[in-house]
């Protein structure tokens, strides 16, 4: 049997998914097999695995840095805010339905059931597990019902590490807190990590040796605050952009921060380019002055689309085209620079149809199937030929002049044609397209030349982020004691 060790939270946005990746990182550098694991996400940013199947985006960054390719058994359990409707519901890495609150645990116990299948598959095929859990395992509310924190670290007989955000203020009445109300649970926590300090270490010892004066528990390590980790945030609680370095002009990539947003992990690439300024805005000059506009996907794409129209964004879209800005939309939001979108089924919303914003000449009917593939293809849209690669998560289909890439599914081999051009906007549905280099640089190249910029070398952006791997796991190793750890193992 695998040993396991637990990382929760005070709250959400603690730290927990980074910690779990580092730590990933830390041992399989030390020769350990380790795998990432957490029962039930609940994110509107997800990955699409080799076997087609969709999974939370912090446990794919989590295998990245176990070195190892992610599977559906890592995150059995993942959910997916869609509005009035509720969530979605995804076990096993497939759409499972659409429930409320309340009849999500009314199905607790057969979730339970893919919970524990998924880990006892990943125990033995590894020798440790990291469990990340979710929220804070002190929502008593909840006790009885969720699947993710204690009832998790019981089932895997696993030491939990309870990390605060001190950044946010009041760490050590959370940790307080969360070991008074946990009553027989508390004796699973084994040590206390504060993330995201700022200051002088030695002003925080006093706190340090008091907390562990009541609670009988140590504090293992202090995190400092560190604002260029360079690694995938696991939800939208907060919305960084990026301003270049650089001297001379920049790039204006501008991202339409939609009420749905997601996979907003798409654009990560842009924050290593030296030139390029990455900002995420609901404001209307910022549309209007961008030399590269995205509409993003979302969750509920025709609410969004609506929201486009009622804020008047979407005239905004349609400006910003007319000034010759390159207008792109991926997934949820190629469908929105369509023509139409209908619904007739009532899969997202009780709108049957809705008028796109129409900069592309495609139609979309959403249906209720979901496609979750793995995609690879070659692309001449800017001119040189160079290969397109990632993944597709969406629940419509669009017709019309369709065919701008033509794309493979590696599950099944079977080619397709995908996207589409009319002007200066293009549109596809393939999430992560711009991981890739040379599509990267192609595209920023056209327009650097359009503001009389010299064009720039491709930025190796897989490098860039195992640099950065690497460089949060070196900074967490020396910030946490890896031998109190180690013995907890």
């Amino acid at each position: 049997m695998a040993k396991a060790l637990m990382v929760q939270g005070t709250c959400s946005g603690a730290g927990k998914s980074l910690l779990v990746a580092g730590l990933c990182r830390i041992f399989a550098d030390r020769g350990v097999r380790v795998a990432p694991f957490k029962s039930q996400n609940m994110a509107l940013n997800s990955f699409v695995t080799e076997s087609g199947a969709e999974i939370g985006r912090a446990q794919a960054l989590q295998a990245e840095a176990a070195r190892l390719t992610p599977t559906a058994d890592m995150n059995p359990i993942l959910l997916k805010a869609s509005g009035s409707k509720g969530c979605q519901v995804i076990v096993a890495g497939r759409v499972h339905d659409t429930m409320s609150a309340r009849a999500y645990y009314a199905f607790r116990d057969e979730a339970w059931r893919a919970v524990t299948e998924a880990y006892e598959r990943l125990c033995r095929e590894h020798d440790l597990i990291l469990i990340e859990g979710a929220g804070s395992p002190a929502e008593i509310n909840l006790a009885r019902e969720e699947i993710v924190n204690m009832r998790m670290a019981r089932h895997a007989r696993s030491p939990v590490l309870l990390v605060g955000d001190i950044d946010r203020g009041g760490v050590f009445a959370s940790f307080m807190g969360t070991v008074a109300l946990l009553d027989g649970d508390a004796g699973r926590i084994r040590g206390f990590v504060v993330n995201k300090f700022r200051g002088d270490g030695e002003i925080l010892r006093p706190g340090l040796d008091l907390i562990r004066e009541k609670t009988g528990i140590p504090v293992v390590g202090v995190v400092p605050h560190v604002t260029d980790v360079g690694l995938d945030e696991e939800d939208g609680l907060s919305f960084s952009g990026h301003i270049p370095r650089g001297d001379g002009e920049s790039l204006r990539v501008v991202v339409v921060r939609l009420p749905y947003i997601s996979n907003f992990t798409d654009f990560e690439p842009f924050r290593h380019e030296p030139d390029v300024e990455l900002l995420f805005t609901r404001n209307r000059t910022d549309l209007l002055n961008a030399d590269l506009l995205i509409v993003p996907g979302s969750k509920n794409t025709v609410k969004d689309l609506l929201w486009l129209r009622e804020t008047g964004l979407a005239e905004s879209i349609k400006r910003a085209a007319a000034r010759r800005a390159m207008v792109v939309g991926i997934c949820g939001g190629y469908q929105m620079l369509g023509r139409t979108i209908r619904d007739p089924l009532g899969v997202e919303s009780e709108v049957g149809e809705a008028r796109g914003v129409g900069l592309l000449d495609v139609e979309t009917e959403i249906q209720p199937e979901k496609v979750t593939a793995q995609c690879e293809g070659h692309s001449n849209l800017f001119g040189s030929a160079c290969a397109v690669r990632g993944y597709e998560i969406h629940m419509g289909k669009s017709t019309g002049e369709v065919g701008l890439f033509t794309l493979r599914r590696l599950s099944d081999g079977r080619s397709f044609p995908d996207g589409s051009q009319k002007g200066s906007a293009w549109g596809t549905y393939l999430h992560g397209i711009f991981d890739g280099d040379q599509f990267r640089a192609a595209m920023l190249d056209v327009l650097r030349r359009e503001k009389g910029l010299p064009p720039r070398e491709p930025v190796a952006f897989r490098e860039v982020r195992e640099r950065n791997m690497q460089r949060w796991a070196r900074r967490l190793e020396e910030s946490l004691d890896m031998d109190f750890i180690g013995g907890l193992l």
